[in-house]
């Protein structure tokens, strides 16, 4: 799943750039590797994309449509989803999300759109730039 720096290891937090994600995983932005630093940073436990959830079918039952959360935080025992388009472009993200809260009430999930993770990151001393950059 992740493998760190000895950075955590010494008892002292430090920049998210000191840490490794795993190499094995292929994010599908980078703002999802920085979100993972940033968990990892504070030790928390998450898996990347573990489970897809059906939100269509057809007549036969077969899944059309579905849903992938971006982050599973178990010890929170809740779903992440990044939304780091422009805000105008995430109208069916949005949908998607209501969608799946419709079908699964009883499974939490998180929705950070582009400002609030771009203020964690900032907080963390990491330009916006950076990160549509990488």
């Amino acid at each position: 799943m992740i493998s760190t720096s000895s950075a955590l290891l010494d008892g002292r937090r430090h920049h998210p750039s000191a840490l490794r994600v795993s190499t094995r995983i292929n994010f599908a932005h980078p703002s999802e590797r920085v979100f993972a630093e940033l968990l990892d940073l504070y030790e928390v436990v998450w898996d990347y994309e573990p489970i897809e959830f059906p939100l269509s079918w057809n007549e036969r039952g077969t899944p059309t449509a579905g849903f992938r959360p971006d982050f599973w935080l178990p010890g929170h025992q809740c779903f992440v989803e990044l939304t780091t388009a422009d805000q105008r472009l995430v109208t069916r993200k949005n949908a998607k999300v209501r969608r799946f809260r419709a079908l699964y009430p009883e499974i939490e999930i998180s929705v950070v759109y582009q400002r609030d993770f771009f203020a964690l990151a900032a907080a963390h001393g990491i330009a916006p730039e950076s990160i549509k950059a990488a």
